[in-house]
Formats: C-alpha cells, sequence, structure tokens
C-alpha cells in the first residue's frame, strides 16, 4: 500500500487548529534539525512539548520520557525517530489524547499507516512540518 497524505488543504486545516505538538525525539542540540524545526514551530505560536528521555528540557520547556507521560490534549505528534521506531511510538500515540500522528521527512512505515488509517487517524508521513507549515501560509 500506497501512503496517502492528506491534501494540502487537509494540511493547512490541521496546522491551523493545533495548538501543542508533542515532539518525539526532539534533541536539545541548536545543530540538530528536530531541534531547528521545534523551535521554529515554537516561535510560529504552536505550544512545543518535548519527548526524549534523554534530555530534562529542550527550548525552555521540560521533557517527558514518553507520550503516555504527557498531561492533557495533544493535537500532532511529530516524530524524528527513524522508521523502526513508529510501531512503539505509534502504540503510544492510541493511548493518549492525540488528534493526528506526523511522521517527519524520510519516515515512513507502512504497517504503522495502515494500522492508524483503520482507526481513522490522521497520518502524515515523508514530510516536514515546518516546510509544510510555511507551503499552507499557517497564520
Amino acid at each position: 500500500m500506497m501512503i496517502q497524505n492528506p491534501s494540502m488543504d487537509e494540511i493547512r486545516d490541521i496546522l491551523h487548529q493545533a495548538k501543542r505538538i508533542a515532539v518525539v525525539g526532539l534533541s536539545a542540540n541548536p545543530e540538530r534539525t528536530s531541534y531547528q524545526i521545534a523551535k521554529a514551530m515554537q516561535d510560529a505560536g504552536y505550544e512545543i512539548i518535548p519527548v526524549n528521555p534523554m534530555v530534562d528540557e529542550v527550548l525552555g520547556v521540560k521533557a517527558v520520557g514518553s507520550l503516555k507521560e504527557i498531561d492533557g490534549h495533544v493535537d500532532i505528534v511529530n516524530i524524528f525517530r527513524r522508521s523502526e521506531f513508529l510501531p512503539e511510538i505509534a502504540e503510544q500515540f492510541l493511548q493518549i489524547d492525540a488528534d493526528v500522528f506526523w511522521a517527519q521527512q524520510g519516515i515512513v512505515h507502512e504497517g504503522v499507516y495502515e494500522r492508524l488509517k483503520e482507526k481513522g487517524v490522521p497520518v502524515i508521513m515523508d514530510r516536514c512540518i515546518k516546510v509544510m507549515h510555511a507551503l499552507v501560509k499557517v497564520s
């Protein structure tokens, strides 16, 4: 099965409605892509929740070790982990109150895509959230 991402209009709606983004694999190193993209999204007004058991804090926000440790609703789970970690992340995703499963550019897992789509979850894979944000001009 091929991954079928939402349309640009649907992505615009997702990004316009979202307020909280849990970033799985967010690095505390400012030179890492995950940090740079999360900072850009934070600067654009989104609340960023770092999900990384190896760090205490990123972008001035206390990190959590897993999605299950997040209090409250999560609009987007944005993933910066290799594709082989997606099944485990998807399991946690299904246990929390989150709306959209978003795997960054270069990250794809067809089995996870199929499982989440069967459950009616909006899934975006192999797309950079920062690039999509710029392309759909969310304000």
